[in-house]
């Protein structure tokens, strides 16, 4: 049997406080994250059972799917929305919490200020009642999202239960092409996995498309993992990991940096390792990817067609519905076709690399007259970076106004909700049937294809504009 270990295995594996016979692991948990939506719950829980939070200093509470992105100083005028953040804000100060609402200069989305702040470390077990909480295993860590019943049982334990995933490996080597970014290479593999190819697994992603991304590109892959159905993705760590956290508020310093360091130097997949599954992709196909269903694994390059339902293995009639929805015909193009919305943010593309691929697109353009667009940041930190690199003045030359830190349209939680009907090209991760709003139609992107859309008013490759401003 070989001894060799996958990263997954060793974060694991180190984490595990007991092994239940014929059942899950009990697994220690590092950090702890909590927002508005899933914490009240498992606090009443604690409540009715006389209990309190066993180390609240692994716990960091963030107010944002429920939060406005316009006029945070004012009350908010939604009574479930406003019910949830004081009821955030009383738990996180009755046990002690650190606690980021409106108005606190580190609040933003739970998975966008996790890294900013060097919460999320290498090695580490991180879990938040947000599906999305696979963000963070692109510094090397083991993040899932969990449940409200299991939120209570972390934070009163400070352990979960769960049962240890398969592995799976991702391997994409080859180059990139002109205007193909992070979330077009996971678009493009979650439209080849489907969203349940990856159930039951784990999945690390290897090789020089990933080794040459951006802490923000990987933090986009992983971000996606869920979509395909993984518990959770991971990158191990390098160079550029340790260069990103260091010296962050929550990061070890002096010696225990040195001490953190010899640690996280381990955590690399050995050679001989085994997996359950290995995926082999050609990073050089992969062009500039858009939705066209209710999922997000119906994608296709941009420059292709709608597939025919006769190409399908079968869901046919899930196809078709899904098509109505939406609009859209098979063997169509979706090039071309006219867009209302855009919106720029999300825990998977609200960074500052993000509004700086925007605004690379639109700088020297006008927004469409008839398209609104919502260019919301991940937090303040990246309005901070926004202001600072100029890239606000190029949005506001170009028409385009920048609104405050939160979740936004990615789930339509709080005010900003795409009307029935109206065509959203979207950052965000899901494009599910009123995901954005009641009736709402949307196409995932990345941030170029969003910034084609909202200058052109229509779905647009940007490898054209890219075109222009080159030539």
């Amino acid at each position: 049997m070989s001894t060799q270990k996958t990263l997954f295995d060793k974060v694991w594996d180190s984490h595990v406080v007991h092994q239940i016979q014929n059942g899950p692991d009990v697994l220690f948990i590092d950090r702890h994250m909590i927002h508005e939506v899933t914490s009240p719950v498992a606090f009443l829980g604690l409540k009715n059972r006389g209990i309190g939070v066993l180390y609240n200093q692994r716990t960091f509470a963030t107010a944002d799917h429920n939060t406005p992105t316009i006029n945070q100083h004012l009350p908010v005028e939604d009574p479930l929305s406003a019910n949830q953040l004081k009821a955030l804000e009383e738990n996180s100060k009755e046990h002690g919490i650190s606690y980021w609402g409106l108005g606190h200069s580190k609040n933003g989305i739970v998975h966008v200020v996790g890294p900013e702040y060097g919460i999320t470390q290498p090695g580490a077990t991180i879990v938040c009642g947000d599906s999305h909480t696979s963000t963070h295993g692109a510094f090397g860590a083991i993040a899932f999202g969990i449940g409200t019943s299991e939120v209570e049982m972390v934070l009163a334990t400070q352990c979960i239960m769960q049962p240890k995933p398969k592995r799976m490996r991702i391997n994409i080597n080859g180059k990139l092409g002109v205007g193909v970014t992070p979330k077009d290479v996971a678009l493009f593999i979650i439209s080849r996995l489907t969203t349940s190819g990856a159930t039951g697994y784990f999945v690390e992603y290897a090789g020089e498309i990933f080794r040459n991304m951006s802490m923000e590109g990987r933090m986009t892959v992983c971000n996606l993992s869920i979509e395909m159905g993984a518990r959770g993705g991971m990158i191990a760590p390098d160079e550029k990991t340790f260069d990103y956290i260091k010296e962050r508020e929550f990061t070890p310093k002096g010696a225990a940096w040195d001490k953190a360091m010899a640690y996280w130097s381990t955590l690399y997949t050995d050679e001989d390792a085994i997996f359950d599954k290995e995926l082999n992709f050609d990073g050089s196909l992969i062009e500039p990817m858009i939705t066209y269903g209710t999922n997000p694994g119906m994608g296709m390059g941009i420059s292709n067609d709608i597939p025919k339902a006769s190409a399908l293995q079968g869901g046919v009639a899930t196809y078709e519905k899904s098509l109505k929805y939406m609009d859209f015909q098979e063997g169509e193009s979706v090039k071309g076709k006219p867009i209302d919305f855009v919106f720029l943010g999300s825990c998977t593309n609200g960074r500052i690399e993000d509004f700086r691929a925007f605004s690379s697109i639109v700088k020297g353009r006008k927004k469409a007259e008839n398209v609104t667009a919502w260019l919301v940041p991940g937090s303040h930190k990246v309005e901070a970076a926004i202001r600072e690199e100029g890239i606000l003045d190029i949005l506001t030359e170009a028409g385009f106004e920048l609104r405050e830190p939160g979740c936004s349209a990615c789930l339509a939680m709080n005010e900003d909700k795409i009307p029935p009907g109206k065509l959203a090209v979207s950052t965000s991760n899901r494009n599910f049937e009123g995901r954005q709003g009641p009736g709402s139609r949307t196409i995932l992107a990345s941030p170029l294809v969003a910034a084609a859309a909202a200058v052109t008013g229509k779905v647009t490759d940007p490898r054209e504009l890219m075109e222009i401003q080159m030539a």
